[in-house]
């Protein structure tokens, strides 16, 4: 078979992702932060995320989704994870970050934002839950750079 048609072949048949990117914020007590959405009416709370368009560094993509959606200034300590999504079609860059400046501001996106126990976490999808359980279990703040 011919190369090209190999490569067409290819490009057709594998799947296609989206990357996104993924705040994980802590507060001192421990809790994370959430954002409620205003496009989700069922399981309206999520991490605070976005996507990355092309070209763009993952590092300045959470920092600019982050300002976009809350108003607030973020710093990314480190990447915690990347996790693939075979239902979302998504690869998700989830990176430990911090509130460095700004004060929350409602956009047409997140209406409202709050620090959750892992305990007592608001309603969300389930892949979602899962995430933060792992999240919160694998780092301590004790572990957290700040």
């Amino acid at each position: 078979m011919p190369l090209w048609v190999k490569v067409f072949t290819s490009r057709m048949l594998r799947p296609k992702y989206r990357v996104g990117v993924v705040a994980v914020i802590f507060n001192d007590d421990g809790k994370i932060l959430l954002g409620k959405h205003t496009y989700r009416k069922n399981h309206p709370w999520d991490l605070l995320a976005g996507s990355l368009e092309y070209g763009e560094d993952p590092n300045k993509a959470i920092v600019r989704e982050l300002l976009e959606e809350t108003d607030c200034d973020i710093e990314v300590i480190k990447l915690l994870n990347a996790v693939s999504v075979k239902d979302d079609h998504q690869i998700s860059l989830i990176y430990l970050c911090r509130i460095v400046s700004g004060n929350f501001k409602p956009s047409p996106e997140i209406s409202h934002v709050e620090f959750f126990s892992r305990h007592d976490l608001p309603d969300l999808l389930r892949t979602e839950k899962t995430l933060i359980e792992q999240i919160t279990k694998s780092i301590t703040l004790e572990k957290i750079p700040y």
